[in-house]
């Protein structure tokens, strides 16, 4: 089975972002950067040519072992793409509470920041990172 595509880089995440996120979403891309790390504790790390992600975890699919980030972000030309939605019932209350966004596929997409409650994706963030690490970290 080949290797997959996307794997952690050392690509510097604030230049990747300045050169990669549209123009109109720079601002918040980099805000999320700072967000995802607070919440997170986790520094930033480019992953192949569109994530940005935060801690990580490894899981067996086939005969292969997978790298996977634990909670990420990608900038996309229709919205921003947060991968924080895996275990999205427990997200319900949060989504009701956080402003205009779509979900899909177990990602949330906002627009623009300015449409969303700040806090409430902060919650939202924190909540799917200690799902994933309780999933996948712990003993």
């Amino acid at each position: 089975m080949a290797e997959p595509k996307t794997q952690p880089t050392d690509a510097d995440p604030v230049a990747f972002l300045d050169a990669k996120a549209p123009e109109k979403m720079r601002a918040d891309a980099q805000t999320l950067l700072r967000l995802f790390a607070e919440v997170t504790g986790e520094p930033p790390v480019v992953w192949g040519t569109s994530l940005i992600g935060f801690g990580r975890y490894t899981y067996l699919s086939g005969n292969t072992t997978v790298q996977w980030p634990l909670s990420a972000f990608a900038v996309r030309s229709a919205a921003l793409t947060l991968y924080v939605l895996a275990s999205a019932s427990e997200q319900a209350d949060h989504l009701a509470r956080l402003g205009k966004h779509t979900t899909g596929g177990g990602c949330l997409y906002i627009k623009r920041l300015s449409e969303v409650d700040v806090d409430v994706l902060r919650e939202i963030i924190a909540t799917a990172f200690g799902l994933m690490t309780a999933r996948h970290l712990s003993s």
